[in-house]
C-alpha cells in the first residue's frame, strides 16, 4: 500500500524565482540548497509529497501547493556531492495568500516550523497545519 504523502514548505525570494516561474516552467528542480538541515529534510521528501510554496523577503507568504515530482539527487549546481536537489510541480495557487503575520497570529500553527525555525528554507509541515494553511488561502 502507498503511503500518504508527507507535507513540506519551500521558501524561495520571488525576485530570484517566484510562483509565476514555477508556473511558467511547469516544473524545476529545487536547487542552491546549502544548509544541512534543510537538506536532510529535502532527503526525506517523496514524489507526491505536497509543498506549500513560500515568498521570502518583503513578500512573506506563502502563495501556492507544489508536488514533489522527483525524489532526492545531486544538485546540478555543485560537484559537491553534500548537496542534494529535488523536483517540484506547481499544482494550483492560493486564492489568497497566507502571509507570515497570519500564521503567526493563528494560535494552532504557533509550532509550525514557519515560525519556530523560520531561517531555514525547506521544513516539514505538520498534516493539521498544511489543512489550517490551506483554510486561511481560500481552499478549506
Amino acid at each position: 500500500m502507498p503511503s500518504l504523502p508527507n507535507y513540506w514548505l519551500v521558501k524561495s525570494e520571488p525576485n530570484a524565482y517566484s510562483w509565476d516561474d514555477l508556473v511558467r516552467d511547469e516544473w524545476t528542480y529545487w536547487d542552491g540548497v546549502r544548509n544541512y538541515e534543510s537538506r536532510n529534510n529535502m532527503r526525506k521528501m517523496a514524489k507526491g509529497d505536497q509543498v506549500l510554496y513560500y515568498h521570502s523577503g518583503r513578500v512573506r507568504a506563502v502563495v501556492g501547493i507544489a508536488e514533489v515530482t522527483r525524489e532526492h539527487y545531486q544538485d546540478p549546481t555543485t560537484e559537491d556531492t553534500r548537496w542534494s536537489a529535488v523536483d517540484v510541480r506547481p499544482v494550483r495557487m492560493l486564492p489568497q495568500p497566507v502571509t507570515l503575520k497570519a500564521v503567526k497570529g493563528e494560535a494552532r500553527l504557533a509550532s509550525m516550523q514557519l515560525v519556530t525555525r523560520g531561517r531555514l528554507s525547506v521544513t516539514p509541515v505538520r498534516e493539521d497545519e498544511y489543512g489550517i494553511v490551506l483554510a486561511m488561502g481560500g481552499l478549506g
